[in-house]
Parts: C-alpha cells; sequence; structure tokens
C-alpha cells in the first residue's frame, strides 16, 4: 500500500490545487486512521469545492475520531444541509443519525 500512498502524495505534490488529488490522499488517510493528515487534505478539497458533501461528511468524521465533538457536529449539519440541497437521501439519513448519536450521553 506504500506504492499507492506514494503516488497519491506524488500526484498531490505535482498538482497542490487539484481537489480530486486531495480527495485521494485524505481519504487514503482517513482510511489508515491518520486523520490529522486526513483533515488536512480533505479541508483543501472542501475550500476549492464547497458543496462536496462526501467530502464534509469524512471532515466531521476526521473530528469525531479525533475527539472534537463541536467540529463534528458543525460538519454533519453542513453536510446535512449539502444533502437535503442535493437531494441524497441515505447521506442525509446518516448525517441525521450522526446528529442524533452526539446527543447521547458519551
Amino acid at each position: 500500500m506504500a506504492d499507492a500512498m506514494d503516488r497519491k502524495r506524488e500526484l498531490v505534490r505535482q498538482h497542490p490545487a487539484n481537489e480530486l488529488a486531495r480527495f485521494s490522499l485524505g481519504k487514503a488517510l482517513f482510511d489508515e486512521g491518520d486523520f490529522a493528515g486526513a483533515r488536512e487534505h480533505l479541508g483543501v478539497a472542501l475550500e476549492r469545492k464547497p458543496d462536496w458533501m462526501v467530502v464534509q461528511i469524512l471532515l466531521g468524521k476526521c473530528a469525531l475520531a479525533m475527539g472534537d465533538r463541536d467540529g463534528a457536529r458543525a460538519a454533519f449539519e453542513r453536510a446535512r444541509r449539502l444533502a437535503v440541497a442535493q437531494h441524497h437521501e441515505g447521506p442525509l439519513a446518516e448525517m441525521e443519525q450522526a446528529l442524533v448519536d452526539l446527543d447521547e450521553p458519551g
């Protein structure tokens, strides 16, 4: 897997403003559990494409994994609004449940 990750990093080095390259690396880092690294690259992707709902969801999951419940809540609320605006029922249900889960003591 290091080779695939190296290729993703090199693509970001070559094209730092490319939101798809940033997403690809951010998602790979997320999948490996490097939530801080993922947040950095996903954040750049979201800056380039603010209505990218999947990236917004992943940023919320990064925040939650890093213990930032307020950041997760804000990200999930933004993702919920995007899901409504973009008519995505599955992600909308996921975000509504994530917000309910955040309200549970725990």
